[in-house]
């Protein structure tokens, strides 16, 4: 289970069975793998998920994309929702 204190220190990435579409509201999460659809409702959260592999933990993404700290738990909680749903995983590498 994903607790909200753990996952700004996680390194996570879009699991390689999803794919983001874009959309006026933000985008589209479809994995491929369990056939899940989830909506990305915020710009801000599709700017974070696309940027994770690219930044050591959630909180280095969340600093780069510029969110204010005080928005970060509803971040943690979205972000502890698409790990649960496997639209995001942790990574070993890189």
């Amino acid at each position: 289970m994903t607790t909200a204190t753990s996952v700004l220190e996680r390194r996570l990435a879009v699991h390689p069975d999803v794919a983001l579409r874009p959309e006026p509201f933000g985008a589209l999460a479809y994995h491929y793998g369990n056939r899940r659809l989830i909506f990305l409702k915020h710009p801000d959260v599709v700017t974070v998920v696309r940027s994770l592999a690219d930044h050591d933990t959630v909180s280095d993404a969340l600093r780069a994309a510029s969110i204010d700290e005080a928005r970060w738990p509803s971040f943690e909680r979205a972000l502890g929702s698409l790990i649960a749903s496997e639209m995001l995983h942790d990574r070993t590498t890189g």
